[in-house]
């Protein structure tokens, strides 16, 4: 298969590579080479429903995407729940790996262009309504994935629609239930994701006056068009939101992320390697911060067990911009899961806390040390109190592994059946769990 001989030259050699994709009510491209008729006259969206990938790759093919020798997907369950992107071969950094044109990729910008007008002026008030007015570019990408499912199998996406997840795990797909057995940061996150939900879910399907009667508040429908665009979808520089087919089948990486992607002139998409990838490797990008395995988890539905650390779960009832300066965030204040080490950041708000409510002037002393990283008088107040603020520490570790454990023992007797991605929640809690405890018995 041809593949763009290097990201260099792509911007040079795209307009070689511009297939249209097939025209709508065409034959479709079947899973063992060839044309073939229907492959069904829309997607099945039910949870048990299998992923036609086969057909979806040789449909990709027959629109020139491009793939490196060895690139292909495959999985590791029996059921194919979650179909990633491999190599069989040795790939050199720098190397090609994928190839999509522009025409196949979903954009929010296309979509806002093509589905935008007077008639949808009653959907978006209701869409700004429940201040999600930011999210008109989501909302507009998720209509876009509806109309290609009314189209059935006249949707150019057809193929790629039709090998899509159906059965998710993640904040939106919980029941109300798996919501109780959440600590609380994780909670929190899943309540947005709830909340961004229902908001483009809503009501706005409803007012949507182009769709069929059947597709206007299909709760289930919609809900499957939104966990497809907030988990295969990525914002660009400028602000549009894009799905691009295949491209989206690269799971996360935390420590190693073996390829990264670019967008050329001509608006293709190409994906290369960052290191030297032996064959039998995972083709990986990063999804997002790896040291907030919480939002992994109720954005995308898995649980990064590979996350080097943790946020601590410290929350003070003000964060200030004395606090901000010492470095209160949630991508700094971290428990490290391997050797159980603390950040400084936590320790110097552990300190700054104590401080407020006791000593005054030696808080003005440890802002001063810190402002002119003066590292010899900041350790020395940290050695002074060092009794206290290690207290403080403990008492938060003990607090909150009480928490996990009260929240896993309410899911005892629980139906999985009835609540299936309560199995990954406790096995996302007691991973914190066991990080938590490594740094009680680090320091304790």
């Amino acid at each position: 298969m041809r593949i763009v001989p290097s990201l260099a030259a792509a911007a040079v050699t795209a307009a070689a590579f511009q297939a249209p994709l097939p025209p709508r009510g065409t034959s479709r491209v079947s899973s063992r080479g060839g044309l073939s008729t229907a492959l069904g006259s829309a997607v099945d969206i039910s949870e048990n429903a299998s992923r036609e990938v086969s057909a979806m790759e040789e449909w990709a093919g027959a629109c020139d995407v491009q793939r490196a020798e060895g690139f292909q997907l495959t999985s590791d369950d029996d059921y194919g729940l979650d179909v990633y992107a491999a190599t069989t071969s040795d790939m050199p950094a720098g190397s090609p790996v994928l190839f999509v044109p522009e025409a196949m990729i979903l954009s929010s910008n296309k979509a806002i262009e093509e589905l935008r007008g007077e008639e949808m002026e009653q959907a978006e008030k209701l869409v700004s309504s429940v201040n999600a007015g930011s999210k008109l570019s989501h909302f507009y990408l998720i209509l876009k994935i509806i109309v290609e499912y009314e189209r059935g199998e006249e949707s150019p996406w057809f193929p790629w629609l039709n090998s899509l997840p159906r059965y998710y795990s993640n904040a939106a797909s919980m029941t109300t239930f798996c919501y109780e057995c959440l600590p609380s940061l994780l909670r929190k996150l899943a309540m947005e994701e709830r909340a961004n939900l229902v908001a483009l879910t809503g009501g706005p399907s409803i007012s949507v006056p182009f769709l069929k009667t059947e597709t206007r508040g299909n709760e289930a429908l919609w809900t499957w068009a939104f966990q497809v665009v907030y988990t295969r979808s990525f914002e660009t520089e400028d602000g549009d939101l894009r799905i691009v087919p295949m491209g989206d089948y690269f799971n996360h990486g935390s420590e190693y992320t073996e390829i990264e992607t670019v967008y050329d002139e001509e608006g293709n998409y190409l994906a290369q390697t960052t290191y030297d990838v032996p064959a039998g490797s995972p083709l990986r990008m990063s999804y997002g911060d790896s040291t907030n395995p919480s939002f992994l988890f109720s954005r995308y539905g898995f649980l990064d067990e590979s996350s080097p650390a943790t946020f601590c779960k410290i929350f003070p009832p003000h964060v200030n911009k004395d606090m901000e300066e010492l470095g209160y965030a949630q991508n700094r204040m971290l428990f490290y899961r391997d050797s159980g080490d603390v950040s400084q950041e936590v320790w110097d708000i552990l300190l700054y806390q104590y401080l407020s409510s006791t000593k005054v002037g030696d808080r003005r002393a440890l802002m001063a040390a810190h402002g002119e990283n003066n590292w010899e008088a900041k350790q020395a107040l940290h050695q002074h109190y060092f009794p206290r603020t290690s207290a403080l520490l403990l008492e938060h570790i003990d607090t909150f592994v009480e928490q996990l454990d009260r929240l896993s023992a309410r899911a005892d007797g629980r139906d999985a059946n009835e609540h299936p991605r309560l199995p990954l929640i406790l096995r996302h809690n007691e991973f914190v769990r066991d990080t938590f405890l490594k740094v009680r018995n680090n320091y304790f």
